[in-house]
């Protein structure tokens, strides 16, 4: 409850309804917000969530792919986007190792747990799990604790990704 001292006579601004994505970055001028995002958070594209500077916005988007960092959200379609979709930093786990091997054989137990990996060359990362990091540790394998971006893989039968890292296929 907000203390009388500092309640306001202005009416609380109405959410933004967002149902459009993929947009191009809106022209200068327009409105722009930062949706701060967590990789779980991405994947759920309705229900209540705030920019960064605390608009409140409610994503009532077309179900399908996660949301991408970078992805610019609008009201309607045909509307300038004014939204922009951003990774949010979260706790994770950088596994590395000088043995390529050893690192190949941390992906295919982890995958087995079905534990969602980012994978880099020459290194996983992993939202921090305790147990997770003890039996890498265990193996052999260098985990430091990271904040950082989380885009883990789509998996096998995600949609196609576009992450920022370079995959030598």
């Amino acid at each position: 409850m907000v203390p009388p001292a500092m309640a306001s006579s202005e009416p609380a601004a109405q959410p933004l309804v967002l149902c459009c994505r993929g947009l191009a970055a809106p022209v200068a001028g327009g409105p722009a917000w930062v949706l701060s995002l967590t990789a779980e958070e991405r994947t759920r594209l309705r229900g209540r969530c705030r920019t960064r500077c605390g608009r409140e916005l409610v994503l009532q988007l077309p179900r399908g792919r996660a949301l991408e960092p970078g992805e610019w959200l609008a009201e309607q379609p045909g509307e300038a986007a004014v939204v922009q979709v951003q990774a949010a930093p979260e706790a994770l786990l950088q596994v590395r190792s000088g043995d390529s091997l050893a690192l190949l054989e941390a992906a295919y137990h982890l995958g087995n747990r079905h534990v969602a990996l980012e994978i880099h060359s020459g290194e996983l990362r992993l939202l921090q799990d305790p147990v997770l990091a003890h039996l890498l540790e265990h193996r052999g394998l260098q985990v430091v604790p990271l904040q950082a971006p989380f885009q883990p893989e789509s998996g096998a039968y995600g949609s196609a990704h576009s992450h920022h890292h370079h995959h030598d296929h």
